[in-house]
């Protein structure tokens, strides 16, 4: 396993990593069933770190951070790691799973409605035979009682699930698996609407906006009510942030 590197973009420090770092880690610790949590971070979270002082210790005690959106990464890009790559939500848990079952090695989902994942898990075991999907839960939107999350952590432990992806959203999932280390053996990985992109609930954006840093811009067009604070208001932010260390050198 390569040795952790880490750059400060806004004051949040992202892992430098290739697609084989990251998925090595994740699958070192998933072998030994390490309490460990993953963040995929894009320019809302980074801009959420800068000013809530609790979400940013978070991301700065993850085990890994990795540059999510593509405005991230291109400001990596100019921070001194020229050749990272965008290592977002629902690629990593794709790539992930075709791990997983070619090795036998089972995964949890944690997240989700209870529609999403009846479409979400046929269409995973279909893409990669012999993958198994220990348990998949929906919890409720409120917030769970201390008996219900006991019952939730003792579910996921007894699958013997190397992996959790979590799909709660930004940043209820980050607070969750910060607050379950150390409870949920396993890696949990938040991976906001990623559940819905591989169910189809949601229609992903095509290839060529994800590799011009658009796909944004398809997910605000798309849900313009609930999405258009946090794209417009917070990537502005990030803009201005990023133009500002860029010019502190």
């Amino acid at each position: 396993m390569t040795e952790r590197r880490r750059i400060a973009v806004l004051g949040q420090l992202l892992d430098v990593l290739s697609w084989d770092d990251a998925l090595g880690r994740v699958s070192a610790w998933a072998a030994r069933r390490e309490s460990r949590y993953v963040c995929i971070s894009n320019a809302h979270s980074v801009v959420t770190g800068s000013q809530d002082p609790a979400f940013g210790a978070v991301l700065r005690e993850a085990d890994m951070v990795t540059s999510d959106g593509a405005p991230v990464a291109w400001m990596m890009r100019r921070l001194g790691a020229p050749g990272q790559q965008r290592i977002n939500g629902p690629d990593l848990m794709w790539r992930y799973c075709g791990l997983a079952a070619a090795r036998g090695e089972s995964i949890y989902l944690y997240g989700g409605t209870d529609e999403t994942l009846a479409l979400l898990q046929p269409r995973l075991r279909a893409a990669f035979p012999g993958l198994v999907i220990a348990g998949a839960v929906s919890p409720p939107f409120r917030k769970l009682t201390a008996d219900e999350l006991a019952r939730d952590i003792e579910a996921i432990n007894a699958s013997g699930a190397g992996t959790v992806w979590v799909s709660l959203g930004c940043p209820k999932q980050e607070l969750w698996m910060a607050a379950q280390r150390g409870r949920v053996q396993a890696v949990m990985i938040g991976v906001g609407a990623a559940f819905d992109y591989h169910a189809g609930t949601i229609r992903r954006a095509p290839p060529w906006m994800q590799r011009s840093g658009l796909e944004w811009l398809h997910r605000l067009l798309s849900e313009p009510r609930r999405l258009w604070r946090r794209y417009l208001v917070t990537n502005s932010l990030f803009i201005w942030g990023a133009a500002r260390q860029l010019l502190r050198g």
